[in-house]
């Protein structure tokens, strides 16, 4: 595919992270985050493939649900058992039968995919993933010592960590939240993974994980820390991201520096759209617009999914979204939708708008 970069691998541990890790004198880090991104490849591929495939291709591989009549949650998970063969996995849980289950890497992948599907089906009636009740499949354990979570096109792959920086990453709700939401937005708008519609992609991912996480926490905007990734990150210092101060989630790490994120737009960062560059910068400026998410939600108070959410949400499935949109384009987008939920004169759509004035959008 010529255009590959607008299908990479989803995954939740950015190209400029694992760079440095493979960088690390620390041999074991070195050597685990060398084979983390040769595995990221093997990923992207599978990703490509399933974008390219036909209906029926998607149909025979189960990357499109078969119909069943009802909407309720469908869940399998899978025990990799440290190996890289998906199709050798053990079945280790199916919502059919909702059998006990021991693995604590299972049980947390279960909980976060019901937290995520109970989230889309009780806020906006959304059946799984494609809105047609698809089948969740979860893969836990994968390879030894991986360093990221992937949705692939067709499933969830978790790693179990280094061990040194990062731990299991099945450890956060909103990490589970975030990947299955880009399954979401391939099914929706289907944002451009690159540059300004790249960095949207990834900042609606973060958007609906954190709140995903704070429905499941019962936290209002005042009560959550906003921080993404707070316990895959060994140390209680270090997230991933932060919407309420991007650029603060990690400060002096000794394998990763400083969280590069801006949360404004005089800081954007034109980045190479090449691999290296995390094709423009979608992991980076993505802070940008989680930012003004933060303000807007602060603003309105209470829980974020009430009001703010609802506002995302109808912009996510909104047809007028492109696929090569712009921050500007989602501003507007957002101004609009708020105004024909809440009214042209509301405080919703007043906190929506200073939300996007102070990321200076």
């Amino acid at each position: 595919m010529c255009k590959n970069h607008f299908n990479p691998i989803h995954c939740i541990i950015p190209p400029y992270m694992i760079k440095k890790l493979m960088e690390s004198g620390n041999k074991k880090i070195a050597d685990k985050a060398i084979n983390t991104n040769f595995r990221n490849y093997r990923f992207r591929n599978d990703r490509i493939f399933f974008h390219n495939s036909s209906l029926k291709e998607k149909r025979i591989l189960g990357v499109i649900a078969k119909q069943v009549g009802k909407e309720v949650l469908q869940m399998k998970v899978y025990d990799c058992k440290q190996k890289t063969d998906l199709a050798g996995a053990t079945l280790l849980w199916d919502s059919k039968n909702n059998q006990k289950i021991t693995s604590l890497a299972g049980k947390n992948v279960i909980k976060g995919g019901k937290a995520s599907w109970d989230f889309y089906w009780q806020l906006f009636g959304r059946n799984s993933i494609d809105n047609n009740g698809l089948l969740i499949k979860q893969y836990v354990h994968f390879d030894k010592g991986m360093d990221n979570a992937y949705w692939d096109g067709r499933r969830m792959v978790y790693g179990d960590g280094d061990g040194t920086v990062f731990t299991s990453f099945t450890i956060d709700i909103d990490i589970i939240g975030h990947e299955l939401t880009h399954g979401v937005m391939e099914n929706e708008a289907n944002l451009d993974y690159e540059n300004q519609a790249g960095a949207l992609n990834e900042s609606f991912s973060d958007i609906f994980g954190i709140m995903i996480k704070q429905r499941f926490n019962n936290q209002d905007v005042k009560k959550s820390n906003w921080l993404i990734g707070e316990r895959v990150m060994i140390g209680p210092k270090y997230a991933l991201r932060s919407l309420k101060a991007p650029g603060t989630a990690y400060l002096n790490h000794p394998e990763l520096g400083n969280d590069p994120q801006p949360a404004t737009m005089d800081k954007y960062q034109n980045l190479p759209n090449t691999s290296a560059g995390d094709w423009g910068g979608v992991h980076i400026n993505s802070g940008i617009t989680n930012f003004a998410f933060y303000v807007a939600a602060y603003n309105m108070g209470g829980y974020a999914w009430d009001k703010t959410g609802r506002i995302w949400y109808a912009v996510l499935t909104d047809v007028k979204l492109t696929q090569n949109a712009k921050f500007a384009d989602v501003k507007n987008l957002t101004i609009v939708n708020a105004e024909k939920i809440y009214g042209i004169n509301s405080p919703e759509v007043k906190a929506v708008k200073q939300g996007w004035a102070e990321a200076k959008v």
